[in-house]
């Protein structure tokens, strides 16, 4: 049932009203959060292990926890708001990701910090589909794309923030206050979007699919798992005879025992595989996929060198990086409200490969060990691709999925994003081990070769055309 005071999308050519507006601000705001959420953590590891008399295995857990435990939900988060409406699931994650993390600043051991960074990325896979969702019912087609840019320069500034900001913090404050932040920031989002945004439900699920969310969940934890833990068992044995890449390839299986059991589930199943007969969508989510593993892939192997090999230190190295993800953050806006006006196709595919070609000239300096600022110039060229290419891609990927779907679709489309940076992470940490110099950087090749793809399989997107709303 739809609550009838909610405010209604306006017509094609009709602007966006002032609550549309408050909404979008109260999105970006939570988007914010779990953005900075996800690099701020980095920079406090030395006081965390210092503070907590913990190790640095122990540690590295406050952030693989949370990437666990926000990819994996995302897919049951999403579908539940198709049934309850995304307005409660973004509301119910803001505060579970605010409470945890009043948890994790008052935390008085590393296990607690796990298990508070554990319910964080739970609250963040609650919240971060319903981003895409709420814009695309507020939003008419001729004001999406401006929307859509906002939502990415708060990305962009975010990631930017998040690194500098912590540093701060933990210079002068100490490493609980990366935590406080949050919580000061997240009891004021709790607020104001529980007052503004509309309480818009589909009310399209009747019920929920245990078996499709017991096998996608078990799939997506083992591959998760494996791929971002591989590199601390190198690899080899986890526990007993039983290896990494076994667990990975088991998750494999139960993923695709999970797409088989989708087939054969017709009273809603948790992904109706129609979802991907939208050509705009499944490519999207594609491309979304290869730009996280592309951007995770490049950026570990940059910072390593920038500090190791040139001796920045880490506030140096994300000074030179910073640039990047500004240039992105700034362009958000105009191309957002450019893709309302011509086909998105060519913004994205601009987009892709101006990437590649910032890699490559990136990929070049680093092997001649360059002096850093020689690596400007490719660094700003990636920004100024991902600032062509990330928002007319949100844009396409829900732009013809039915109404009932966009809670799935915009879970999907953020897994296919959290996956693709996962094993972008693991396959750069496993090259790194190489002892060849050169092979350290085939992460960069690889790169450069996933836009290029990425760019060729653009073609499939089309013009818009709604998917049947029956299987």
């Amino acid at each position: 049932m739809t609550n009838t005071a909610a405010p209604k999308p306006a017509s094609r050519r009709t602007p966006p009203t002032h609550s549309a507006r408050a909404a979008l601000t109260a999105l970006c705001l939570g988007l914010f959060m779990i953005v900075v959420d996800t690099s701020i953590v980095s920079v406090a590891v030395p006081a965390m292990v210092r503070d907590l008399h913990a190790g640095l295995n122990a540690v590295v857990w406050v952030t693989s926890v949370y990437l666990l435990t926000y990819a994996v939900p995302m897919l049951f988060t999403s579908r539940l708001a198709d049934r309850h409406g995304p307005k409660r699931l973004f509301v119910a994650g803001l505060a579970l990701f605010t409470v945890a993390c009043l948890g994790a600043a008052t935390a008085p051991n590393i296990q607690a910090l796990i298990a508070a960074r554990a319910i964080e990325g739970l609250g963040a896979a609650l919240l971060t589909p319903q981003t895409l969702t709420l814009i695309t019912h507020l939003f008419p087609d001729g004001e999406r794309g401006r929307a859509m840019g906002m939502l990415g320069a708060t990305s962009g500034l975010a990631t930017v923030a998040g690194p500098l900001l912590g540093g701060l913090l933990v210079d002068r404050l100490g490493w609980e206050w990366i935590f406080y932040l949050n919580v000061l920031l997240g009891t004021g989002t709790l607020v104001m979007s529980l007052r503004v945004l509309p309480d818009w439900r589909p009310g399209h699920a009747r019920r929920i699919d245990p078996l499709g969310i017991l096998l996608s969940a078990a799939g997506l934890t083992l591959i998760v798992f494996g791929v971002q833990n591989g590199r601390s068992y190198d690899w080899g044995a986890l526990v007993g005879p039983v290896t990494v890449p076994q667990v990975i390839v088991a998750g494999v299986v139960l993923l695709g025992a999970f797409v088989l059991s989708q087939r054969f589930t017709r009273d809603d199943p948790l992904l109706p595989l129609r979802l991907f007969r939208d050509r705009n969508f499944s490519v999207s989510a594609l491309i979304t996929a290869a730009l996280g593993f592309s951007m995770t892939g490049m950026f570990l192997p940059l910072v390593l060198h920038l500090q190791t090999t040139l001796g920045l230190t880490p506030t140096q190295a994300g000074l030179l990086t910073a640039p990047m993800a500004l240039i992105a953050a700034t362009m958000g806006p105009f191309i957002g409200r450019l893709s309302d006006r011509v086909n998105a196709k060519y913004l994205v595919l601009s987009g892709l490969l101006g990437m590649a070609l910032g890699l490559a000239l990136v990929a070049l300096r680093t092997l001649r060990d360059a002096p850093a600022w020689q690596c400007v110039p490719g660094l700003l060229l990636c920004g100024l691709g991902m600032g062509l290419a990330l928002v007319p891609l949100n844009n396409t990927a829900l732009r013809t999925v039915p109404p009932e779907l966009r809670g799935t679709a915009s879970g999907t489309y953020f897994t296919a994003r959290q996956l693709g940076a996962v094993l972008g992470s693991a396959t750069t940490s496993a090259v790194l081990q190489a002892r060849s110099a050169q092979a350290a950087y085939l992460p960069l090749i690889l790169v450069l070769l996933l836009a290029g793809a990425a760019a060729a399989i653009l073609r499939g997107i089309g013009d818009p055309q709604r998917i049947p709303d029956a299987t």
